[in-house]
């Protein structure tokens, strides 16, 4: 005797893929951003305050490798991928303003 097994409508699966995609985009693609823009600005930043280039640059650079982590945990714990997609991008775009605002010679 065979057993019926309820299978999701292919287009509810469909739909699913394309969300978990969009999460994983969003994962690796904007959290790259996102840590890129915070290591330019943290970099700014901690020269700004008096850290000599050099280790501005290495801090902030290693500070963005758990920007990059958290902006992927992120982006799968959010409730939507929408959700997951502002949460990256907004702050991105924050910090690479402050990053470009602040830059020596970069609003000249």
């Amino acid at each position: 005797m065979q057993t019926a097994v309820n299978h999701p409508p292919a287009a509810s699966l469909l739909g699913y893929r394309a969300r978990v995609a969009s999460r994983a985009v969003a994962a690796i693609g904007g959290g790259y951003a996102l840590a890129a823009a915070s290591a330019a600005a943290g970099a700014v930043g901690f020269q700004a305050f008096g850290m000599a280039r050099v280790d501005a640059t290495m801090t902030a650079t290693m500070l963005a490798f758990v920007v990059y982590a958290i902006a992927a945990m992120w982006a799968f714990g959010c409730a939507t991928a929408l959700r997951a997609w502002l949460g990256i991008a907004l702050p991105a775009g924050t910090l690479a303003l402050i990053a470009w605002v602040l830059a020596p010679g970069a609003a000249a």
